[in-house]
């Protein structure tokens, strides 16, 4: 039955003119208008004096109108209104996107290639938040958490633990709740150091310590294991790059994160890891189960292609898998070498070294080389994808064009570059950055740390935090553009490393980074970044979310993801213009992240979001 009050239009008093009636509206109109235009302009700057831009090609007026939308749609919908999201199931809390096996096998993906990333097979059907394990504890803070860690935070076996190796099991002890490792002081026995030592002098050393000084300074540890040599690189101010393949249980990569150490999942069975060429002073394999002469040798062609002129490539591996038929000295060196010597005069490699189980070639330093070749020998690359996003494995070689042919005993030691390795950048826009980050990190930390190291959340059933009160040391730079933020961090001596991305559609300045020796890697945020849950203690982003907003990627997926790797209690700071940062913050609050935005007071519609993941307990 329809309401009396929707019967008849009630009127109170006498009707008024139409006339009167229409000027009423065409009033409230203006005065819609009016104050719209006034809330509006809330948002802006009210500091400074507005100055139009001028726009001089079609890129800059996209962008602008990309951001525009963000703006309107974030006051449209109104962060209110959003549904915070659930939480995943107990089967998903070490859930890695891209990596599922049984769906590459049924797509038809064999020999291997089940085991690659396929993003656009493996998609995860539900939005959801991935929670840690029942007995997650927050990681110890740094350097205590390099040698202990919580074993209910990775997911290793103690069967797996004793099937490792032996200098691994010499070195790491399984204790009630938690996996301890030697400090370096304990590491004077026949092991770790002595490896180190050996290495060195195998390549004319007289130390480990002398490394920095001879143009090692990045190592691609190809299967790290449980991080032991990662963790000794680091002691010598090494950058080390653990890169493993995906594992379900009992992961390297998953425990070398924890230990605070550089890791990400990277297996290159049919696909080019993602870096460029030229890329790293040292390979290193210490048995880490690949076998080199597969695939007419593409494997060892990948490692020529991001090891720089000069370079090493460090194989440890045990005689017995080499050495089926006998025992004899000859027989096991000959048995030994034939995967990769007799491909090394084809890539221009020199085995300089042979002591014990050890090998090491060098690459060469003259790309004539590559032209003195016998007849029939590998063609080289024309060098057109530089910057490789997961390409197909190449049989030709790579770099040898390039202007960053340098050899690594060549290169330019501490923060100054030559104009070589500023290739394709303008050297005022580098120095500038340079500074910017040197002022915008010291900024960052005077805002920053009453916040992160005060207002730190007080977990049910703990005791009182001690200062100081959270662990960073796993940083990620989501747009890390030169590397300013991760050379700033260096500058001011923080005890961190720093992941510096490169967006594949941003300008390819990863060469650049990884010359100044960081860690670093090309990646599409549209995707999901290849390494486990709660691996990061810190995300920073600069500019990400405007860049993003004319891409084809959803930006609640990219939270998601961010909130995926996370750590309980972890940080994100984003920097960028106030519609993006107002999304930002909407979409934060569906993710149950505490946010809070920060006015620069600047003059510029720059803005900083600073969001705190929780630490959920169900």
């Amino acid at each position: 039955m329809r309401s009396p009050w929707f019967s008849k239009p009630a009127i109170f008093g006498p009707r008024p003119p139409i006339n009167c009636l229409l000027l009423c509206f065409v009033c409230v109109l203006g005065l819609i208008v009016i104050l719209g235009s006034t809330s509006w302009s809330v948002f802006d700057s009210a500091t400074s004096i507005p100055v139009p831009d001028v726009y001089s090609s079609y890129r800059r007026l996209k962008e602008q109108a990309a951001v525009d939308y963000l703006e309107l749609r974030t006051l449209s919908l109104g962060a209110g209104r959003q549904t915070e999201l659930e939480f995943c199931g107990r089967e998903k809390e070490n859930y890695v996107p891209c990596y599922n096996v049984s769906a590459n096998l049924f797509a038809g993906f064999k020999d291997g290639e089940e085991f690659d990333r396929h993003c656009e097979i493996s998609r995860q059907s539900e939005r959801c938040l991935i929670r840690p394990p029942k007995d997650y504890k927050i990681p110890l803070r740094w350097p205590a958490g390099r040698d202990v860690i919580w074993s209910a935070n990775v997911k290793i076996t103690k069967d797996q633990f004793l099937s490792s190796g032996s200098l691994t099991k010499r070195l790491m002890l399984v204790e009630e709740n938690q996996f301890s490792f030697h400090s370096e002081d304990g590491l004077t026995f026949d092991g770790l150091k002595d490896y180190s030592r050996q290495v060195a002098e195998m390549i004319g050393l007289g130390s480990d310590s002398e490394f920095l000084q001879a143009g090692v300074k990045s190592v691609l540890d190809i299967g790290c294991g449980f991080g032991i040599f990662g963790a000794h690189l680091v002691s010598l101010k090494l950058m080390p790059i653990c890169v493993a393949a995906y594992e379900a249980t009992g992961s390297q990569v998953q425990l070398a994160l924890e230990r605070g150490l550089p890791a990400m999942i990277g297996n290159f069975i049919s696909q080019q890891l993602p870096y460029p060429p030229l890329s790293f002073d040292m390979v290193h394999c210490a048995q880490c189960g690949i076998v080199w002469d597969e695939k007419d040798g593409m494997l060892l062609i990948e490692m020529d292609r991001v090891l720089k002129p000069g370079g090493y490539f460090v194989l440890t591996s045990p005689a017995s898998n080499h050495n089926p038929h006998g025992s004899s000295s000859n027989t096991k060196k000959r048995s030994t070498l034939t995967p990769t010597e007799e491909f090394s005069e084809n890539i221009c490699w020199n085995l300089i070294a042979q002591q014990d189980e050890t090998f090491i070639w060098q690459k060469t330093v003259d790309f004539h080389c590559y032209k003195s070749r016998k007849h029939g020998a590998l063609p080289l690359c024309n060098d057109v994808h530089n910057a490789p996003y997961y390409q197909p494995l190449v049989s030709c070689i790579s770099g040898t064009t390039s202007n960053r042919w340098i050899p690594i005993q060549n290169r330019s030691s501490g923060p100054h570059l030559s104009s070589a390795e500023l290739e394709g950048v303008q050297p005022e826009d580098f120095f500038e950055d340079t500074q910017v980050w040197r002022s915008s990190l010291r900024n960052y930390w005077s805002l920053l740390s009453p916040i992160i190291f005060s207002d730190h959340p007080k977990r049910p059933g703990d005791e009182d935090p001690t200062p100081p009160y959270n662990m960073v040391r796993n940083v990620m730079d989501m747009n890390a553009q030169y590397g300013g933020f991760n050379a700033a961090m260096l500058e001011e001596k923080r005890l961190v490393w720093v992941m510096n991305v490169v967006p594949v559609r941003a300008p390819n300045t990863l060469p650049l980074i990884l010359d100044r020796g960081f860690a670093g890697v090309m990646h599409d945020w549209c995707e999901p970044f290849p390494t486990y849950p709660r691996t990061y203690d810190m995300l920073h982003a600069n500019g990400l979310l405007s860049h993003l907003s004319s891409e084809r990627c959803s930006m609640m997926d990219l939270f998601l993801e961010m909130d995926r790797i996370l750590r309980p209690e972890g940080w994100a700071i984003f920097s960028d213009k106030l519609g993006a940062v107002e999304m930002a913050r909407a979409l934060a609050m569906q993710i149950h992240w505490e946010a809070r935005v920060i006015d620069l007071d600047n003059g510029s519609d720059q803005r900083l979001l600073v969001c705190q993941k929780p630490f959920v307990k169900k």
